[in-house]
């Protein structure tokens, strides 16, 4: 018995050092294609660990698995940084468009309030099957953009044409439409909402105070102005028409 057991473990032992597990794999495959930008860039080592919370050594040993499967997920040279290679850019665009159809049923169908459905939709979105997907995107008129503003990739993984600049891009006195946010802080899409900044709001840019000080800004035809964080700001993307 102590002999099979010591058998069974090593097998399990075998299949982890082969092929990690496939939760792992879409998070990583997603953080390399959200670092890597437009146009495509290498994306170094400790770039990864940081955005994903871990060390840089447990980063290089899962880029070195990945891009030893068959067909390889990335491409990677210990160094060099890593890019997607063409399965690993599938999955990071099948796993994205999951995790972004989620979070707008969430919103839309079940009233969540949109600080909350992205925890919710990290949970969820390795799960889901095809079909389910297709019956969410259905239900939902095939949306184009979550509730933060971001692209839904299409099923053939093609993505709506998209320019935004940052806001903190722009000078005092010009405006621009926000076209996405930052979904990863509860608290700051709080208090955007609080100030009324959601995609599709027209901004302008009123005053920075120096030192890499506050934003004023108005919001819409507002007579207010909201202070924003220079922090905030950097996660604010805009549209200049």
């Amino acid at each position: 018995m102590a002999k099979l057991l010591a058998k069974q473990k090593r097998m399990t032992d075998a299949v982890r050092t082969q092929a990690p597990a496939s939760e792992a794999v879409d998070d990583y495959l997603k953080a390399i294609f959200q670092l890597s930008g437009h146009p495509e860039r290498q994306v170094a080592s400790n770039e990864i660990a940081l955005h994903l919370s871990i060390t840089p050594a447990s980063v290089t040993n899962m880029l070195q698995k990945l891009a030893a499967q068959e067909p390889p997920l990335v491409i990677y040279k210990k160094h060099h940084g890593v890019k997607l290679a063409k399965a690993g850019k599938r999955r990071a665009l099948e796993i994205i468009r999951h995790h972004r159809l989620i979070e707008t049923f969430l919103h839309q169908v079940l009233d969540y309030p949109w600080d909350e459905v992205h925890q919710e939709a990290e949970r969820l979105e390795h799960f889901i099957s095809e079909r389910f997907e297709e019956r969410i995107a259905a239900k939902l008129g095939h949306p184009k953009f979550d509730p933060h503003g971001h692209a839904i990739p299409a099923l053939d993984g093609s993505l709506p044409s998209q320019e935004p600049q940052a806001f903190a891009m722009l000078r005092p006195g010009q405006s621009a439409n926000v076209s996405s946010v930052s979904d990863n802080d509860p608290e700051m899409l709080r208090y955007l909402a609080a100030q009324g900044i959601r995609p599709g709001v027209r901004l302008t840019l009123s005053e920075q105070l120096p030192f890499q000080g506050s934003y004023r800004v108005r919001v819409g035809t507002s007579s207010k102005l909201a202070l924003l964080s220079h922090s905030l700001v950097q996660s604010i993307f805009v549209t200049i028409k």
